[in-house]
């Protein structure tokens, strides 16, 4: 299908015969045999789809369109808020209980917003270390199934960071990562607390990946937030790998060190 945007300059055209890879077949049982040379090939980046499996099954559930993660999680995100606004409500949920009931705060329901945006705020931060550390961990040259691995996750996205249907993490997937945070909230806070921060880390979760599919595929007016962002990210994808790695915002960078720079940046204006 054609792309809504040009080619970006900066992908390399495929040239089947000397490339590293059998782009006839799946690639996710190939990168592995790579070894040392994957991480230089996984950071070229190319203009085409990839196809991961030979399933046609399992294929499926690697890809989604941008949208299926938006219909699928809203729902999720306001029928959760709504259970924790009206569980909060009826005055039972207490801070510290589990140590002392005559020392315990009450959670008013009106506290629920702020615990909310807790919850973005902490899936930023979780954004940024799962982008950084696992996403752009380096794998062992010598370890076939981490190359693998790191492949699956996010070295797809970086060969070819114009496929649409990769943009986004796929609801099968992800269901099986979001009820991990889920039974975690769960056991670290009060069950109307964890679920009130975890339903406002869902809705950062939803709000990150529709704005890493619009970083890849919007047209921001220039000077606008989100215009700075798809410049930022683009430098990251072609130009800083190893820096730049908040997404739906730039904050986690400044305090671990990772921004890229903006001279960079005043170059090309």
């Amino acid at each position: 299908s054609a792309h809504p945007r040009p080619m970006d300059p900066r992908c390399q055209p495929v040239d089947e015969e000397k490339d590293l890879v059998d782009w006839k077949k799946p690639l996710l049982w190939q990168v592995g045999y790579l070894g040392e040379k994957y991480d230089e090939w996984v950071h070229q980046p190319v203009d085409r789809p990839i196809r991961l499996f030979h399933s046609n099954l399992l294929e499926s559930l690697s890809k989604t369109a941008w949208y299926v993660v938006f219909l699928v999680w809203t729902p999720v995100v306001l029928y959760l808020s709504w259970l924790s606004y009206t569980s909060l409500a009826q005055g039972n949920t207490r801070l510290f209980s589990s140590f002392s009931t005559e020392y315990s705060i009450p959670i008013h329901h009106y506290c629920f917003p702020f615990i909310f945006l807790l919850g973005m705020f902490l899936w930023s931060l979780l954004e940024y270390l799962i982008h950084r550390f696992v996403f752009h961990m380096k794998p062992p040259a010598s370890n076939y199934y981490l190359i693998t691995l790191h492949f699956l996750l996010h070295g797809q996205h970086h060969k070819s960071p114009f496929d649409s249907s990769r943009l986004v993490f796929p609801p099968v997937p992800a269901s099986l990562v979001i009820g991990f945070f889920y039974v975690l909230s769960q056991l670290v806070l009060p069950e109307v607390l964890g679920l009130s921060v975890f339903v406002g880390g869902l809705c950062g979760y939803v709000v990150y990946d529709m704005t890493h599919y619009y970083l890849h595929y919007g047209s921001p007016r220039k000077g606008t937030y989100l215009y700075g962002l798809k410049a930022y990210h683009v430098k990251h994808h072609f130009e800083h790998q190893k820096s730049g790695f908040g997404i739906s915002t730039r904050f986690w960078d400044h305090p671990f060190r990772t921004l890229i720079p903006e001279e960079t940046f005043e170059k090309e204006d």
